[in-house]
C-alpha cells in the first residue's frame, strides 16, 4: 500500500463505526467522517469483535461540512442507507477531485445507477456484493460491536485505472480477501438482503388484519419455512432474469449454494442458527395496545424501494416474468405508501 491514505466514510451507522475502527487501525491511513451528528461523535472510539479483540478507531476530522472532508480524500467510502446515497453523491460531488475514487460498502442500494447519473463517470468507482463487516453501534459516536467477518469480498469497480492494484489495496485495507466480478450488475442486483429481508417481510405480515402483537419476534431466530419457500422462490425467478440478460453468474451464488443447504427446511435451520444473527429483532414498534410492524424501519425503505426494485424494473423493461417478486414488491411499496 502507498505511504498515507486519507479516507472519508459517509455515515455513522453501525458499519460507519466498524469500517472507521477498521480503516483507522492501520498505521498508513487517516480516516475523517462525513455525518450529520459531528456532535455527536469521539475522535477516539471503540469496536470490539466476538473474539475479544479491540479496534481502537481514531478519526482525525469530524464534519458535517463536505467542504472539510472531502477535498483531501482519496478514497470515499459510503456506509450510507440507501435513500441518503444519491443526495449525498449530489451534495459531494462541488469538491471531489478528479483523482477521489467513491465507493460504497454494498452495491445493492442503487450506489452504481445514482453514481453514473449524478458523477456522468467522472470519478473511479467501487462497490462490494455484500457488507464487509455484520455491526452494531453500542453507544453512538463512542462504541460499536463487529458481530462478523466475511472469508471474502467480492467488489466491481469503474473508471479505476489499476484495478487488480486497487483490489489488493482494499483486501488490505480490509484485511479480508477480495475479489474483483465482472459487471456493476453482479453488486447492484443482489438475492442478499433486498430477497431475504422482503420475502421474510412478506410472509410475516401480509395477513396483518391492523392488530397489535403481543410481542416482537426475532426475526431469524423465529425463521419459517413459509419465508424459506417464498424466498427461495424469489432466488429462482432472479437468477431465471439474469440468465435470460447474459448477466454473470459466476460470482453470484443462490441462497442455497450461498448458506450451503439443500432445501428450504434447511435453509430455516440454518438462518434460525447463524450466531451473528442472534438476537435480531424484527421491525418493530411498542405502542400502548402491543407490537406493530415499523414501516418506516429501513428493512422497509431501504430493502423495497432500493433493493428489490432494481429487480423488479429490470425484469419489466425486459417483459421477464417473475410473479412472486411481483408479488412481495407490490405488497410492501403498498405497506410503504399506506404509512408515510
Amino acid at each position: 500500500m502507498r505511504n498515507i491514505y486519507k479516507i472519508c466514510i459517509c455515515g455513522g451507522g453501525g458499519l460507519g463505526h466498524t469500517c472507521a475502527a477498521v480503516l483507522s487501525s492501520h498505521s498508513n491511513t487517516e480516516v475523517m467522517l462525513y455525518t450529520q451528528h459531528p456532535e455527536q461523535w469521539n475522535n477516539d472510539f471503540i469496536v470490539d469483535d466476538p473474539s475479544g479483540k479491540q479496534y481502537n478507531g481514531h478519526l482525525s476530522l469530524i464534519s458535517n461540512l463536505p467542504q472539510d472532508v472531502i477535498p483531501q480524500a482519496d478514497i470515499i467510502l459510503f456506509c450510507l442507507p440507501a435513500f441518503l446515497v444519491e443526495s449525498t453523491l449530489v451534495t459531494i460531488k462541488p469538491f471531489l477531485s478528479s483523482n477521489t475514487i467513491i465507493g460504497s460498502v454494498v452495491g445493492n442500494t442503487g450506489f452504481f445507477l445514482f453514481a453514473h447519473h449524478v458523477l456522468e463517470n467522472s470519478n473511479g468507482l467501487f462497490a462490494f456484493q455484500r457488507v464487509p463487516y455484520i455491526s452494531r453501534v453500542v453507544e453512538y459516536g463512542k462504541r460499536a460491536s463487529l458481530l462478523g467477518y466475511k472469508n471474502e469480498l467480492l467488489m466491481a469497480t469503474e473508471h479505476i485505472a489499476q484495478p487488480v492494484d486497487f483490489c489488493q489495496t482494499i483486501s488490505d485495507l480490509f484485511k479480508t480477501p477480495t475479489a474483483l466480478v465482472d459487471s456493476f450488475y453482479e453488486v447492484t442486483l443482489s438475492n442478499s438482503n433486498p430477497i431475504l429481508h422482503t420475502g421474510r417481510l412478506y410472509t410475516m405480515w401480509k395477513d396483518w388484519d391492523g392488530k397489535p402483537f403481543t410481542n416482537n419476534p426475532l426475526f431469524y431466530h423465529d425463521w419459517t419455512d413459509d419465508a424459506s419457500q417464498t424466498i427461495l422462490q424469489m432466488d429462482q425467478e432472479f437468477f431465471q432474469l439474469l440468465h435470460r440478460l447474459h448477466i454473470s453468474t459466476k460470482h453470484l451464488n443462490t441462497l442455497l449454494q450461498h448458506y450451503e443447504v439443500p432445501d428450504a427446511s434447511a435453509l430455516t435451520i440454518k438462518l434460525k442458527n447463524i450466531p451473528s444473527f442472534a438476537g435480531i429483532h424484527s421491525p418493530m414498534k411498542q405502542t400502548a395496545e402491543g407490537w406493530i410492524p415499523d414501516m418506516k424501519s429501513r428493512y422497509f425503505t431501504e430493502d423495497f424501494p432500493f433493493g428489490l426494485r432494481f429487480i423488479y424494473e429490470l425484469a419489466h423493461r425486459h417483459n421477464h416474468p417473475c410473479p412472486t417478486i411481483d408479488k412481495v414488491y407490490h405488497w410492501g411499496m403498498n405497506q410503504i405508501a399506506q404509512n408515510k
